[in-house]
């Protein structure tokens, strides 16, 4: 029995299976997790190995191309990079989006292992490391305070800390920019050498001063007690109190004699500040898998509660929270989606003219979506950018098979007969054609789940999510769609006269949308009728016109007035800042450089809700540091502005007002302006890398493309060189000889100097539970310039001492940068960004206007890489897809006419498809980017299912005896109507897509404008072009053939005698073929 038959005769089990999966849906819908993307991590393993005391060039000949020859035979290596610096190797290899790296990670240490041996003496092991999402900070906050302030490590570490741990799914807190207390023993080296002492003797009393220390245990009577010798210190203060030591004349010398002890926070090394107040930065990450808008909601809620708690002076404020890009995103579609279902509802109201039908359809949406949330749990994924996306995607489709079985049904009930009835012979006259169109639609989204690379990652999703939701829209359409039609739909009333004649009741009433809107679409169906009778009679003339409007059409494509993108940058209201002064600039004044600009920016852009500033280095600052590159010349700026619906200027704007601006200051050497803002939203960048082994050439060919990218370049911005500038050192040589006649070593020396610069740990000092460093250091002014470097003191065994310049030589000079490779080569890379124009346009610029002017070194090798690359590799796929796509159509169109001819009519569809992406893109002044392409090859699936539906009712017309011309006009003016009906509702359900202006809107906004122009031009085009071109490749005679084919088939005029059976008369003619039914020859 036929499913459709089934649903109209069990209308309560139909009705109940349908809402036993509208609540397992909503029950799934409900517990998603909301993320941005889907889970994707990224395909990047790191293997680090240390190597002490050695330099960038002997880091990279004896460790990092040792791993790299092993590393490079990892399977499915895609790309493999090295960075050697003094004492460091790090090797990273890049894989496929969607590799396993659980198995990588296997094969990665497996060749560790074998090459571990063959390391230098003195190396690490080396440590593999795997880079995840979950690393990235989903909420940041800036922890500041006046009078508090220098207790703020404490509060962190003791109250606020320990709470936010409670949230679920919080994978790490790390802080940066905290004051850690530290109590200084600052010793003048006058006074040390006037009594003969030394940093290291004075260091030793103030430790062994200071400590608890168990002395055994005694009996005393009948008890037994334990000793212990308690002298730590309560108080800094104790310190001064110390004897170091005694002079000849029998006077105590004590440490306030020769030394300053401060206890106070420890000294600037990393400066920390928002909206110019002292503060300390507090990052969250989350557990992989966690849901991250659940997360930042329990930590604002706990940090809420935690404020009140505090003293009043610390506050809370949020520099960066994730989980408001993702939710306004979600929302932005959510919002989309809905009027997308307003506007196909009126589309559907207009066409029918009936509220009860609009109805059945408006039932028939939800249900097919809601599916999707079904197929979201049980895969582990959730609600994010690209799920939702792909229901804005399928609201225009899911709605065209139930216009299709509805509309019958219509036609039927309207002739007279009963709704029950004509639900299953309406529905049944339809099915399969409804199946065949949505195989077209399975055929091209299914292949968008076997692309490769991050756009196989991302639209994975999207083509399972329109397969199924379309899927589920068949089934309802030829199962819940008769079965409500049968119940809900009215039939038309008629009564029998006197004389048994039928009278229609209906007869001569006219509602008002029968007597404007039908009379509207009568007009349109003549007008056309009319205009396609005339292509009919001039057809070349015809083909003529449609190829020159193709021809023209792709003048802006030819021209490269359409761009091309990676992705889209979005305008999520944040901007990294990147500040770089002269080398060797202390963080004094690199901080004056800092608050001149926080000063400045707010006054040019009032839009600036926040300013985080960071600038100098903190060597503890744990896993903050890899998302962090300050150093004391480098000022890093995290900026928020009010929401992107709240303000006129956007992003990009802003941050050129910054550039501009920046570049007044003559001390600032390099800056860049960042509109990705960290943890989300694309970055757009041309990366010229710069293959060579001489560092000075490279650089020097690197500086060059700088210059020229900044000031020559059109739209090109924020040029920068991935390496790294070398570093102001100063180099003490031990002279070994003069050293060992004095008793001492080079790690002797080192240690003393060490002592004298840094500090010598001397212990602790206990307060309230914690614990804080007691250092032993010389005052600033004996060790603030080379020559006082060169004088300071350092003893001998004998108990004398030397000057430092005495057993060294000691001189300033430049440190080598860091050590790039790729590919197993050095490189160098300069990155560029475009403003104002897309990536493919400034890459094409640079490739045949700045590249061959360059006088590029031999050995040297300059190539565009970085997201253009990726660019042009994922459309390469996608044209691959699309050519695949075009095939597997072509098959199922085949398959259901029996004809290798009408498919090709059809598919004549497609090019006039691209000729309104074409317009679209060029109208609304748009770059085509992956999330367009995409677009262009859902246009595919989409455009044929006009021409289905006309090529159909022509075949349908001309078997029943219709003239070649006359059935083609006559199936044009039937089909107007449901072929506008079913384009109408899938371009209005894009509109919101295309015009929105939420957050995220960036991204999917070219895939809306892609579908709209297309199917607009297309399905405008297909009304005159595939009947005409129907109609010139079939022939008149077709007919007359197939009337002659049936006359040649006897059976029907065999003349069968009374006593003989038909089979008998069958058999008799088959075997005497040359006798005829009457038995004459």
């Amino acid at each position: 029995m036929a499913i459709y038959k089934t649903a109209v005769q069990k209308p309560v089990t139909t009705a109940l299976i349908f809402l036993a999966v509208i609540v397992i849906g909503v029950f799934c819908y409900v517990q998603l997790p909301i993320d941005q993307f889907p889970e994707m991590d990224p395909p990047y393993v790191t293997v680090m190995t240390t190597y002490p005391g050695a330099s960038a060039s002997e880091v990279e000949s004896n460790v990092t191309k040792v791993m790299e020859n092993s590393l490079n035979s990892v399977d499915h290596l895609k790309e493999l990079t090295s960075k050697s610096k003094d004492n460091i190797s790090s090797v990273t290899m890049e894989f496929e989006w969607g590799t396993d790296l659980d198995e990588v990670l296997n094969d990665v240490r497996t060749y560790v292992d074998i090459v571990k041996d063959n390391l230098p003496d003195g190396c690490s092991n080396p440590i593999v490391l795997r880079l995840s999402t979950s690393m990235m900070p989903v909420i940041q906050y800036a922890v500041m305070a006046d009078e508090s302030y220098p207790a703020l490590d404490k509060l962190l570490d003791d109250e606020i800390i320990p709470q936010l741990n409670r949230v679920d799914g919080i994978g790490n807190l790390t802080v940066s920019g905290a004051p850690e207390r530290y109590v200084y023993v600052y010793l003048d080296q006058q006074k040390l050498d006037a009594y003969g002492l030394t940093v290291e003797s004075v260091g030793q009393m103030v430790s062994a001063n200071n400590l608890n220390m168990s002395s055994g245990t005694v009996k005393l009577a009948k008890e037994q007690y334990q000793m212990e010798v308690r002298s730590e210190y309560a108080s800094s203060d104790e310190i001064n109190n110390i004897v170091v030591t005694t002079t000849a004349d029998g006077r105590q010398v004590f440490v306030r004699d020769i030394a300053t002890v401060k206890d106070t926070i420890k000294e600037l090394s990393l400066d920390e500040k928002t909206d110019g107040r002292e503060c300390a930065r507090l990052m969250v990450t989350k557990q992989t898998g966690a849901n991250t808008v659940q997360i930042c909601k329990d930590v604002r809620k706990e940090i809420a509660r935690i404020q009140k708690t505090l003293p009043s002076d610390v506050q809370f404020k949020l520099i960066y929270d994730s989980s408001e890009n993702i939710q306004n995103s979600i929302d932005s579609l959510n919002e989309s989606i809905l009027y997308a279902l307003l506007f196909v509802v009126l589309v559907v109201l207009f066409f029918l003219g009936k509220w009860r039908a609009t109805l059945i359809i408006g039932i028939t949406i939800p249900i097919a979506l809601i599916v999707a949330f079904i197929y979201l749990k049980m895969v582990g994924s959730s609600l994010n950018i690209i799920s939702m996306c792909s229901l804005t995607v399928a609201i225009g489709m899911v709605v065209d098979d139930a216009i299709v079985v509805l509309e019958n049904i219509t036609k039927h009930v309207d002739r007279g007969e009963n709704p029950r009835e004509a639900a299953i012979y309406a529905t049944n006259e339809v099915w399969v054609s409804v199946i065949a169109t949505t195989l077209v639609i399975v055929a091209v989204f299914v292949p968008l789940t076997m692309l490769t690379g991050m756009a196989g990652i991302m639209f994975k999703e999207l083509g399972w999510i329109v397969t199924i939701v379309v899927c589920t829209s068949t089934l309802v359409a030829i199962s819940l769609t008769p079965m409500l039609a049968s119940k809900l739909l009215k039939p038309r009333k008629v009564h029998v006269d006197a004389e048994g004649n039928l009278i229609d009741d209906e007869k001569g009433k006219k509602t008002w949308y029968e007597r404007i809107v039908v009379r509207w679409l009568d007009w349109i169906d003549e007008k056309y009728a009319k205009a396609l009778g005339w292509c009919l009679r001039h057809k070349v003339l015809t083909f003529f016109i449609l190829l020159a409007f193709f021809c023209c059409s792709m003048i802006p494509m030819i021209t490269g007035q359409i761009g091309t993108d990676f992705m889209k940058q979005q305008d999520q209201g944040r901007m990294s800042v990147t500040v770089k002064l002269q080398r060797g600039t202390r963080i004094e004044e690199t901080l004056k450089t800092a608050r001149a600009l926080e000063a400045r920016f707010v006054e040019l852009v009032p839009e600036i809700q926040l300013i985080s500033t960071s600038a100098g280095t903190n060597d503890d600052s744990g896993m903050g540091a890899l998302f962090s590159s300050t150093m004391n010349n480098t000022i890093s700026m995290t900026i928020r502005t009010s929401k992107k619906y709240e303000r006129e200027q956007t992003i990009f704007e802003m941050a050129e007002i910054l550039r501009q601006e920046m570049a007044r200051y003559p001390e600032i050497i390099d800056y860049q302006v960042s509109t990705s803002g960290g943890g989300g939203g694309a970055s757009n960048t041309v990366d010229l890398e710069i293959y060579g082994y001489d560092f000075d050439e490279t650089s020097a060919l690197a500086e060059q493309l700088k210059a020229i990218c900044n000031h020559e370049v059109p739209g090109a911005r924020d040029a920068t060189i991935s390496r790294d500038d070398e570093r102001p050192e100063i180099k003490i040589t031990v002279d070994k000889e003069k050293a060992s006649r004095l008793g001492l070593t080079s790690a002797t020396i080192s240690s003393y100097l060490r002592n004298r610069v840094n500090g010598m740990a001397c212990g602790y000092l206990k307060d309230e539970g914690s614990e804080y460093d007691i250092l032993c250091r010389l005052e600033e002014k004996d060790r603030n310039s080379v020559e006082k470097i060169a004088n300071l003191s350092i003893p001998t065994p004998v108990g004398k001492s030397v000057k430092l310049s005495e057993v060294c030589s000691i001189g300033e000079y430049w440190t080598p940068p860091t050590i790039e490779r790729k590919s197993r080569q050095r490189i160098v890379t300069v990155k560029v960004t475009p403003y104002n124009t897309s990536l493919g346009e400034l890459a094409q610029y640079i490739d045949q206007n700045v590249l061959p002017k360059l006088d590029i070194p031999q050995g040297v090798v300059v190539r565009i890489a970085g997201d253009y690359e990726d660019q042009q590799d994922t459309f390469v796929d996608m044209a691959m897809l699309g050519i695949l796509i075009i095939m597997l159509v072509y098959i199922v169109m085949a398959s259901q006419f029996e004809s290798l001819k009408k498919p090709f009519v059809i598919m004549f569809t497609i090019p006039f498809a691209l000729s309104g992406v074409v317009l679209a893109l060029w109208l609304t002044h748009s770059s085509l980017d992956m999330i367009g392409a995409l677009g262009v090859i859902m246009l595919v699936g989409i455009v044929v299912k006009n021409g289905i539906v006309l090529i159909d009712y022509i075949d349908l017309l001309r078997e029943r005896g219709w003239e070649l011309n006359e059935a083609v006009q006559a199936a044009g003016r039937s089909r107007i109507r449901p072929v506008l009906m079913t384009a109408f509702t899938t371009i209005l359900g894009m509109v919101p897509m295309a015009v929105s202006n939420g957050e995220g809107s960036e991204m999917w906004k070219p895939m809306g404008i892609v579908v709209i122009g297309g199917l607009t031009v297309s399905t405008f085009l297909t009304f005159f072009m595939v009947p005409t071109l129907y109609a010139a490749m079939s022939r008149h005679g077709e007919r007359d053939k197939k009337n002659r084919m049936r006359k040649g088939f006897i059976f029907m005029n065999i003349k069968v005698k009374k006593d003989q059976p038909a089979v008998e008369a069958a058999t008799e003619a088959s075997v005497f073929p040359e006798t005829t039914p009457t038995g004459e020859k």
